[in-house]
């Protein structure tokens, strides 16, 4: 079973910000990006940043 989160794309000059939100916790990260990748590509990362800080702060 695959999660689903939030993500949101703000170009800003010379890259983008990609940000991807929990919507069960609201834990949000951000990463920045070159414009020139796909959006698959800068989704998939910011998830996978998510992803470790949601398994880092789950209670042991």
């Amino acid at each position: 079973m695959s999660k689903e989160y939030f993500i949101e794309f703000r170009h800003a000059g010379n890259a983008v910000k990609v940000s991807a939100i929990d919507p069960v916790t609201g834990t949000e990260v951000s990463i920045v990006g070159d414009p020139h990748r796909t959006e698959a590509e800068l989704s998939r990362l910011a998830v996978q940043k998510l992803e470790y800080i949601l398994k880092k702060n789950a209670p042991k």
